[in-house]
């Protein structure tokens, strides 16, 4: 009896931290828009990367919790910084600054289905039939909501998408999915904090050579710019990257990287908001289905 009051719990909590995941990383698009004429890509990745690792480094002496990692855990954790912290964050800046954010969110939603077709190979999850229906369903309202945003112009949408543009988007995409499936199996035994906070400063580490740059674009950035730079360490990387270990170290990687579909239609629904910008109905009826599709996930 005690066992099944008890077991909804942890779903519960893994829940609430992609709740927390998924809004944090659809604002990213949006600040990352925002204050992209103020910084370059690398600088801005370091930035964020630094800032999310002062920060995290905090939580972690407060905790005062260390399990060392053994060599093929190192690996792993190398593999998610290289890729995920620091390949990916370089390679979205550069492509927000070539491809509008709905269409970019929508390319990197090609993570989640590299991710749900190599859990099943590699870790061994299996191809549950509401997952691969899901996918299907929420990727089409992505493309949906990316292409109408693709084709709308508006006074603040860039509809100048190159294909360096959606080569970075890709690039983006790729490292994602390798970032997670790599974040996975050490999740098992290290605690998300801990992983986290290494991929990070490992991240911030590969960036270092954008350090003068960086502080030329601080030394002309606005405070707006300023604090959006502030706002992408602290929320979308420090405060996300956590909640989605804590998310994955409890459940499936393939159904939790379906939920990040519910990203581009946040996107779009923040930038209206935030930016000005007005999604065509099309994109709303979009990430409607991108929503129906991620509730499809996670049917049993």
């Amino acid at each position: 009896m005690t066992e099944l009051d008890t077991r909804p719990k942890p779903d519960l909590l893994a829940l609430g931290a992609v709740t927390i995941t998924v809004l944090s990383w659809a604002s990213a698009f949006v600040a990352i828009r925002g204050v992209g004429t103020s910084f370059g890509a690398g600088p801005l990745a370091l930035g964020r990367l630094l800032i999310g690792t002062v920060a995290l480094g905090l939580v972690l002496l407060v905790r005062r919790t260390w399990v060392r990692p053994s060599r093929t855990q190192w690996l792993e954790i190398l593999s998610v910084g290289v890729f995920w912290f620091a390949i990916y964050n370089v390679a979205l800046n550069a492509a927000e600054q070539r491809v509008d954010a709905g269409t970019t969110s929508m390319f990197i939603q090609i993570g989640p289905i590299l991710v749900a077709l190599f859990a099943g190979l590699l870790l061994g999850e299996g191809f549950p039939k509401w997952l691969v229906i899901g996918a299907a369903v929420a990727f089409g309202g992505a493309v949906m909501v990316g292409v109408v945003t693709a084709v709308t112009t508006t006074d603040t949408t860039r509809t100048d998408a190159d294909a360096l543009g959606i080569a970075l988007c890709l690039v983006s995409a790729v490292t994602y999915a390798i970032g997670v499936l790599s974040q996975k199996p050490v999740l098992r035994t290290i605690p998300g904090l801990q992983v986290t906070w290494m991929a990070c400063a490992i991240g911030a580490l590969c960036t270092l050579p954008f350090a003068p740059a960086l502080l030329g674009d601080l030394s002309r950035a606005s405070a707006g710019a300023t604090g959006g730079l502030i706002y992408l360490g602290l929320v979308p990387t420090a405060l996300a990257f956590s909640t989605w270990a804590f998310a994955l170290s409890r459940m499936n990687a393939g159904r939790l990287g379906v939920t990040t579909y519910a990203v581009p239609p946040l996107t779009i629904l923040m930038a209206w908001a935030l930016l000005g910008e007005v999604p065509h109905y099309l994109a709303v009826l979009g990430g409607v289905v991108c929503l129906v599709g991620v509730g499809l996930s996670r049917r049993r």
